[in-house]
């Protein structure tokens, strides 16, 4: 098979393309919040204990000025056609090799970080308040696509033999679909714990309100959206993983075998299913279930990079 090389480097070019736009998108919403006001807030529990009113609350709820409005916008204008090109640079690779555009790590790794943005996306579109968050999601992206454009990058080309099977598009798109959706779920948990510890120290008086953290939704709002974002991505994970077992046993006669691969994709789902558990759990909401979705994104990372890049296993050839 011939690779269309105009295509693939049309691809390539839209890969800088959109690391650029993201990066305006980071320093628009870094604007929007350094110059914005606080979110409409309530009282809202700090960790396990006691209901803390929110200082300032003259500044609570006011309306955004214009310029600070137009840095939202922006922000979002910039994330859009940073998705839009995002979504080129699969769309390009996979025309130029005739094939599905997620056959080696950086493909994987840059349709996870797409579906990242995506996820976002529709979150901060649906619910506006959440944008205060854009700059906590956009500049680890920034940081990923740039990581995987040094490291990661591979040269446009046909699948490897024992990739050439109708799974490659279900099990590997699931897993990207929920390793992206996890991503989210986890830098909210993450928000969430800092934002928990900000407001603790507010309310003990040993700092001072008028912070970015400040700026954020409240807490309880980050919580939601990382157990929400993890309950739409946790039955995706789930079905990955059968998947995977399936093509397996078609491809190796056997459904498990312990490959590295296949256990930390195991670890990872026992990680999710215990998060969503203490999340109705009495005694492990807040803090501690976040504790444990941060946890999980830790894992996934780990998944991707140390075990497809250190390790050896079945999976090793695949490159995701």
């Amino acid at each position: 098979m011939t690779v269309d090389t105009t295509l693939a480097d049309l691809s390539d070019t839209l890969f800088s393309v959109s690391v650029g736009l993201y990066s305006l998108a980071v320093v628009a919403f870094c604007a929007q919040l350094a110059f914005g006001r606080r979110p409409a807030a309530t009282r809202e529990l700090v960790g396990a204990g006691a209901p803390v009113e929110p200082a300032a609350p003259a500044a609570t709820g006011a309306a955004e000025p214009p310029t600070v409005r137009r840095y939202g916008v922006a922000a979002m204008v910039f994330t859009l056609l940073g998705a839009l090109t995002h979504a080129g640079v699969l769309l390009f690779r996979g025309l130029a090799t005739d094939r599905l555009p997620w056959g080696n790590m950086y493909e994987f790794a840059t349709a996870v970080v797409l579906v990242a943005v995506v996820s976002f996306t529709v979150l901060a579109v649906r619910r506006p308040a959440l944008r205060h968050l854009g700059v906590f999601v956009l500049a680890p992206v920034v940081l990923s696509m740039v990581g995987i454009g040094l490291f990661l990058y591979a040269e446009a080309g046909p699948l490897v033999a024992s990739l050439r099977s109708s799974w490659l598009a279900v099990h590997v798109s699931t897993a990207i679909l929920g390793f992206g959706i996890f991503f989210v779920s986890g830098i909210a948990s993450v928000m969430y714990l800092l934002r928990l510890r900000h407001d603790a120290r507010v309310a003990a008086g040993t700092a001072e309100t008028g912070g970015l953290l400040d700026r954020l939704p409240a807490p309880a709002a980050i919580d939601r959206v990382a157990h929400r974002t993890a309950v739409f991505g946790f039955p995706i994970w789930t079905f990955a993983v059968i998947a995977g077992a399936i093509w397996a046993e078609s491809a190796w006669g056997r459904f498990w075998g312990w490959d590295p691969k296949e256990t930390w994709a195991f670890i990872a789902w026992v990680v999710y299913a215990a998060y969503l558990h203490a999340r109705t759990t009495a005694g492990w909401r807040g803090r501690p279930a976040a504790w444990v979705n941060v946890v999980g994104l830790g894992v996934m990372i780990f998944n991707l990079l140390y075990v497809n890049m250190v390790s050896t296993g079945l999976h090793s050839y695949a490159g995701v």
